[in-house]
């Protein structure tokens, strides 16, 4: 069972993450749709963490598969580098949409974690930086705090530097 610091409500991300056992904090607060920032930084500031050590979950399409990129916050997704990191040519962002209906999560709220449809996952290598990095629990206003080898083994993802301030999302 996975170490929480406040009791959240169970979404799919915490559920997959209790079934497989990997500890874990929880770090609620409260959003506001007022924040011009964005959902990430929003969570770094209110939560008290480094933007770098807060990670945005993005779903792309390559044309044969859509693909989930995990990022810092204070950055953008290169589009090339992810799809170079899969063995694809080319990368596009999927549609809100779409990304809302296999996911099963609101934009904003988004997690690599616990998504009614399964994507390969590339998780940007800086999240190596650190042991602990929160990731969106699956509803705005809830992060989840997980060592960054333990969320690769949960979601058999891979790194690769996907993250960049360049030509990107």
């Amino acid at each position: 069972m996975g170490k929480k610091k406040r009791r959240a409500a169970a979404t799919p991300a915490i559920k997959q993450l209790e079934d497989t056992k990997v500890t874990f904090t929880t770090h609620e607060y409260e959003h506001s749709n007022d924040d011009a920032d964005g959902y990430g930084l929003e969570a770094a500031r209110k939560l008290g963490y480094d933007e770098r050590q807060v990670f945005k979950t993005l779903m792309a399409d390559t044309g044969d598969e859509r693909v989930i990129g995990v990022v810092p916050v204070n950055g953008h997704m290169s589009l090339k580098e992810l799809a170079h990191a899969v063995g694809a040519k080319k990368a596009e962002m999927a549609d809100p949409k779409v990304a809302m209906r296999e996911s099963g999560y609101v934009v904003g709220g988004i997690s690599p974690l616990g998504q009614k449809t399964q994507h390969r996952t590339v998780l940007d290598e800086s999240a190596l930086e650190f042991d602990e990095i929160l990731v969106s629990g699956g509803k705005r206003g809830l992060s989840l705090g997980v060592n960054p080898h333990d969320l690769l083994a949960v979601l058999d993802a891979t790194t690769a530097p996907i993250a960049t301030q360049k030509k990107s999302y």
